[in-house]
């Protein structure tokens, strides 16, 4: 009971918050950068202030994320992460589903913040797209964040990368940071309830650029899942 009430809680204030900083985020990117990168750290801290007080969760990372520009494979199990990036890192672009730039005024604000949207149905010409705006961010010294596993996923599930994660490693020619996480034990995908605990990050060690697609792909996906049960 006490979780339920919890999470009816956290969902009422922290989608209520939302609203304000997505509507802010809005804004700033009509009329001030420095607003816009406010609102969209803002809720960032936002979410993990909720979390943490309401909620009883907290957050570890194991080992360094760094600003570098490189890029960053991240285990995804739950919204948390997704979010989360903006306070863990300065100013990251992360790739995203096109879907999410639909949303009424976050749309706009994520891609004037740098977010990089990704057409999985867009063949060759929305790689090369999606190559040239990450190579563009990364240029400005900005780490690109990418969840190689496509979407949410069950905690201890581990299923193959999608083909976009190679395609990108190899043509940005830049290392590559895998990212383990465990959010999924206390924000399962497919359950309402949120339960109180820790979610960990925890760095894998940095993999260099260049290698052959097997290799790479094997590194980053037993480094993603080390936290899995």
């Amino acid at each position: 009971m006490a979780s339920a009430f919890r999470t009816l809680l956290f969902t009422v204030i922290f989608f209520g918050g939302s609203i304000f900083h997505a509507i802010a985020a809005f804004i700033g990117s009509l009329v001030s950068p420095a607003l816009m990168h406010w609102a969209v750290g803002g809720w960032a801290r936002y979410q993990h202030f909720c979390a943490k007080w309401i909620l009883g969760i907290d957050v570890i990372i194991l080992g360094n994320m760094t600003d570098r520009p490189v890029l960053y494979a991240i285990k995804h199990e739950s919204m948390y992460e997704t979010i989360d990036m903006p306070r863990v890192f300065r100013r990251p672009s992360v790739v995203a589903k096109r879907q999410l730039f639909n949303i009424p005024f976050w749309g706009k604000a994520a891609l004037a913040y740098g977010m990089i949207p990704v057409d999985r149905e867009g063949g060759a010409s929305a790689l090369r797209d999606m190559l040239a705006r990450s190579k563009s961010l990364l240029a400005q010294g900005r780490p690109i964040i990418i969840f190689p596993e496509g979407t949410r996923v069950m905690h201890g599930e581990c299923p193959a990368l999608q083909s976009g994660f190679a395609g990108l490693y190899k043509m940005m020619n830049v290392p590559v940071v895998p990212v383990a996480v465990n959010s999924g034990k206390l924000m399962p995908r497919n359950h309402w309830l949120r339960r109180p605990g820790v979610i960990t990050y925890k760095v894998g060690e940095e993999i260099p650029a260049g290698l052959p697609r097997a290799e790479v792909e094997a590194r980053v996906h037993a480094a993603m899942n080390i936290l899995n049960d």
